[in-house]
């Protein structure tokens, strides 16, 4: 999962790639704005090319069939602030928020989230709050390491 914040243009290079290298299937899946600045700079048909499976932005017809095999676990990286603030209180209003917002739910699907957000957002509600819920630190393992210079 990628989502529209910094770091997003390197998904390929970052993490895709070397995923690929060590064995793994990768399927990526990106928030809207994610796949617009993507697809607008070329990396979206380099992903596709990369996976061999197309990069999902937007949610499938009930008619369609999956476009990416049952995952095993999920990487959303870079989470941007508002990607965290939905996911810690259960919004699902897109695709990446769905697949992920299931994947807690399901038992022994790894779920790693690496947020994209800078000091005050770390300090606001829901973030200061929304991540600590019991229930989200169980099923998610959340790296919150804040980016300087933000």
């Amino acid at each position: 999962m990628g989502t529209a914040a910094d770091g997003v243009e390197q998904l390929r290079t970052g993490l895709v790639e070397p995923a690929i290298a060590l064995g793994w299937q990768v399927a990526v899946t990106l928030t809207p704005n994610a796949g617009r600045w993507l697809r607008a700079n070329g990396e979206l048909e380099r992903l596709e090319t990369l996976t061999g499976l197309p990069v999902r932005d937007t949610p499938r017809l009930p008619t369609e069939p999956r476009p990416h095999p049952v995952a095993n676990c999920y990487v959303v990286a870079p989470a941007s602030a508002n990607y965290v603030a939905k996911l810690a209180v259960g919004i699902a209003d897109n695709q990446a928020l769905t697949q992920v917002g299931e994947a807690l739910g399901t038992p022994h699907v790894p779920v790693v989230v690496f947020p994209r957000i800078n000091a005050a957002h770390a300090r606001a509600t829901p973030h200061g709050r929304g991540i600590s819920r019991p229930y989200k630190r169980q099923a998610c393992t959340w790296y919150t390491g804040l980016t300087s210079g933000h």
